[in-house]
């Protein structure tokens, strides 16, 4: 499932469960490379436009994008930057 951050906070979001939040913004070539493959995910997915949202961004020491943040119940597990494959992502999910 995958669910923009709009007006909620980030913390309501990904409060319960394991998420995968990704940093992007829409000019980003990396992060367009990233969509599909999130999206072909069978995992709790929270995308968040650095372009919106550039104090949460920086509160998460986002520099580069796409950066993507691994989460259960709330807490911060890993943080990875740049395009990573299916494989790779499902392979930190099955290590939190």
């Amino acid at each position: 499932m995958v669910k923009y951050l709009e007006n909620e906070k980030l913390e309501d979001v990904i409060k319960e469960g394991v998420w995968i939040v990704d940093f992007y913004a829409d000019w980003c070539g990396p992060c367009k490379m990233l969509g599909p493959v999130l999206e072909s995910m069978d995992a709790n997915i929270l995308k968040v436009n650095v372009d919106s949202h550039e104090e949460l961004a920086a509160s998460f020491g986002v520099m580069s994008i796409p950066t993507i943040c691994f989460f259960r119940n709330g807490e911060l597990k890993r943080k990875e930057i740049g395009f990573r494959n299916k494989d790779d992502l499902e392979n930190i999910l099955n290590g939190i």
